[in-house]
């Protein structure tokens, strides 16, 4: 075998490919690991006689061009956080909050407190990626988080304080449950200022999109307030919450106006007062 096929960084060498079958080839190829070997059978492939096996190739240098795409643009999430970091400020929580919108369950928020090298490929505000993306990132942010809390405050507590200022309290709880778990030096809010907290704080607009940190937390508080809101689903059914998570969809201001609201419903909403004749 030449050096060609052999490579120079040290790594097993590339396959002949030549009569092996490209199910077989594909199978092997999906369980690299390493991105530099990848790249090195893609263009092993790319040079086969066969289409598909040059197909193949192909598919497999754009599978890693797009992974080391996300690599570096995940990395620049957190560039805000290395700035503070240089300042001295080594334990940075990032603060969100989701559910303000819905007419149904909890405002919710997460603070989070990421290692200075994380592995979260594909991270990114919770409202950009799918539902499998969230879950299987919530799992990677809960294992290698410094930290983490969950603040929420419930339809009761929103009907009696509005939703803005639930939305602030959700944080602060966030962050103080967070406190108590671990060292704080600054917080990265998303958009928003948290009040009655006595720690250095930067508020980002858009942050769940520019920040890291951020972004983790609003994973974990969406895919937590999903879960409370299938287990709603089940104490309050018809009004299909389990699919539109207390959002004002057709189906959901149907089931208003044919059942009334449940104990779980912002009845200080315009729609919910509504449907309640009010």
């Amino acid at each position: 075998m030449d050096d060609a096929r052999r490579g120079d960084t040290g790594e097993s060498p590339v396959p002949d490919f030549a009569g092996m079958p490209l199910a077989r080839i594909r199978a092997a190829v999906d369980a690299l690991g390493s991105e530099d070997q990848a790249m090195r059978w893609a263009r092993a492939l790319q040079a086969d006689s066969r289409a598909g096996a040059r197909a193949l190739g192909g598919r497999v240098e754009r599978r890693v061009g797009a992974q080391r795409a996300d690599r570096l643009r995940v990395a620049g999430l957190f560039e805000i956080r290395a700035g503070l970091m240089s300042a001295d400020c080594c334990w940075i929580a990032g603060v969100d909050e989701v559910g303000v919108g819905p007419l149904a369950g909890p405002v919710v928020a997460a603070a989070v407190i990421l290692p200075e090298s994380v592995i979260l490929p594909g991270l990114d505000d919770s409202k950009k990626i799918s539902k499998e993306a969230r879950k299987r990132l919530d799992r990677a942010i809960r294992e290698q988080a410094v930290g983490f809390a969950i603040g929420e405050v419930s339809a009761v507590e929103i009907d009696r304080i509005n939703i803005y200022r639930a939305g602030l309290e959700a944080m602060r709880r966030a962050a103080a449950a967070l406190l108590k778990k671990t060292r704080i030096d600054h917080l990265l809010v998303d958009a928003r200022t948290i009040p009655d907290l006595s720690l250095p704080q930067t508020a980002l607009i858009h942050g769940d999109s520019r920040d890291g940190s951020i972004a983790a937390a609003s994973i974990v508080a969406k895919v937590y307030r999903d879960g409370l809101m299938e287990k709603l689903e089940t104490e309050y059914p018809g009004y299909g919450l389990v699919r539109n998570m207390g959002y004002g969809t057709a189906e959901h201001m149907g089931a208003l106006r044919r059942l009334g609201a449940s104990p779980a419903h912002r009845q200080s909403f315009a729609p919910v007062a509504a449907a309640l004749g009010r």
